[in-house]
């Protein structure tokens, strides 16, 4: 079940359709209010949450979901009309797993919710990610070139497992400042290339697994 919390009754509508379409069981959801009754009585499997609601906005939402043990796991993207990355920061810095900004296509919009869903299933079963001889086990903090253990960078660690919960997907330079780092670099999207090719080579024979699509960013594996 995915709840799909937007007050404009189009968008809401659309997103319930379009997800029903591809497969998923969605409820559309006016407000933090209804949602809070409706977590009453199920917890979904994501929530597409609104920054501008009525009453308490997205973020105030946010918070209250993170804070409560029996809500804090459930996976949330953040669907906004705000293009400013401040308003992008804020929501990932709270908690939230994804941002999406309108407008958007469907296809994206599909593409990112089975990307959260996808990265957070593997997460709940066992927290350990593969991809061919490299293995990321986030509970113990532990990444492995076939046998070898290699050691990394608290930074390197967070940009490693952001690229293997994201295997197939390209992430830009930018997505990889803001998730990994808070904020932008005025543009200085260098220090990114700078992490990238330290990276590379601890991770030895499997640091050719990362690979860069020039002109947008990097990406790992093939998202099988």
């Amino acid at each position: 079940m995915i709840y799909c919390v937007e007050d404009e009754r189009n968008i809401r509508e659309l997103l319930v359709y379009t997800l029903g379409t591809t497969g998923f069981e969605a409820k559309g959801i006016h407000d933090g209010k209804e949602l809070f009754e409706n977590l009453e009585k199920e917890i979904p499997d994501l929530i597409l949450l609104d920054i501008m609601l009525p009453g308490e906005d997205g973020y105030a939402i946010l918070e209250k979901l993170k804070k409560d043990p029996s809500t804090r796991e459930i996976p949330i993207i953040m669907v906004t009309a705000k293009e400013a990355e401040y308003d992008k920061v804020r929501g990932l810095d709270g908690g939230a797993d994804d941002y999406i900004t309108k407008p958007f296509g469907m296809m994206e919009f599909i593409a990112r919710v089975k990307a959260v869903l996808r990265r957070t299933q593997k997460n709940a079963e066992d927290k350990i990610f593969y991809c061919e001889n490299l293995s990321v086990n986030i509970d113990r903090h532990e990444v492995l070139d076939g046998k070898r253990k290699v050691e990394l960078t608290y930074k390197e660690f967070e940009m490693l497992r952001y690229l293997m919960e994201n295997q197939g997907i390209v992430l830009s330079r930018d997505r990889l400042l803001e998730r990994i780092w808070g904020y932008d670099f005025d543009g200085e999207t260098r220090t990114v290339d700078v992490h990238i090719r330290t990276l590379r080579q601890k991770l030895g024979n499997s640091g050719s697994l990362i690979e860069t699509i020039r002109g947008v960013g990097y990406r790992i594996g093939d998202g099988k």
